[in-house]
C-alpha cells in the first residue's frame, strides 16, 4: 500500500508531462507531402505539421508546424487537432490552456484516445479548467475502453483512492491488470500489490 500512496501524484503527473504527439506515416517524401498539403489534403497537412515539429526532412519550425496543423485541424483531422492540443499544452511550444482544451475536446469527440486521456489529465489537475474528478473519470473511461494503458492505469489509481468515486480495490485491480496487459509496467506492479491483499 505504501508504494501506491507515494506514487499516486508522481505517477499521474508523469503521464501529464508525457503527453505525446500522435504521428501518422511521416516517412514519405517531403516534396510529395508538401504538394498534397498545398492542394488542401488534410492528412498531408497534418503530416507536414509533424515533419516541421520533428525536423523530419525539413528544418524544425514550430510556426510552420502550427500553421499546417491548424489547416488540417480546421478540416476535422483528429490527429492534427490532438497535436495542436499538445502544442498548446503544458509543455508545448505555445502554452495556451484554453486552446489546448479546445483542440483536445475536438479530437476526443472524434474518438481519439490520446486526446481523451489528455482531457482526463486536464480535469484531474485542473489545468486551465476547474478540477473535476467526474469529468476526468469520463474521459479516462473512454480512452481506457479503447485500450489506452495510461488511462487504464489512472482509472486504477482513481478507484484505489476513491478520487471522485467510491473506493473499490476490485475495480482498481481490474484496471491495473488491463494496463499491465497493454504493456504498462506500473500497472503490473500495482496489480501485484492489490493481488496480495
Amino acid at each position: 500500500m505504501a508504494l501506491l500512496q507515494t506514487s499516486i501524484t508522481s505517477k499521474l503527473m508523469v503521464f501529464l508531462v508525457g503527453m505525446i504527439f500522435s504521428i501518422s506515416a511521416i516517412a514519405a517524401d517531403f516534396n510529395q507531402i508538401q504538394r498534397l498539403a498545398d492542394q488542401g489534403n488534410a492528412d498531408a497537412q497534418s503530416d507536414l505539421g509533424m515533419m516541421y515539429i520533428e525536423g523530419d526532412g525539413v528544418d524544425q519550425d514550430y510556426a510552420q508546424a502550427l500553421e499546417w496543423l491548424k489547416k488540417a485541424a480546421d478540416q476535422g483531422n483528429a490527429d492534427a487537432q490532438h497535436n495542436l492540443g499538445v502544442m498548446y499544452g503544458v509543455d508545448g511550444a505555445y502554452e495556451d490552456h484554453a486552446q489546448a482544451l479546445k483542440w483536445y475536446q475536438k479530437a476526443a469527440n472524434q474518438g481519439k484516445a490520446e486526446s481523451q486521456f489528455n482531457l482526463g489529465m486536464t480535469y484531474t489537475y485542473g489545468v486551465g479548467v476547474e478540477q473535476d474528478h467526474a469529468q476526468a473519470l469520463k474521459w479516462y473511461q473512454k480512452a481506457a475502453n479503447q485500450g489506452n494503458a495510461k488511462a487504464q492505469f489512472n482509472l486504477g489509481m482513481i478507484y484505489t483512492y476513491g478520487m471522485g468515486v467510491e473506493q473499490d480495490h476490485a475495480i482498481a485491480k481490474e484496471w491495473f491488470g488491463k494496463s499491465c496487459d497493454n504493456g504498462l509496467q506500473d500497472g503490473c506492479v500495482n496489480y501485484r500489490i492489490l493481488n496480495q491483499r
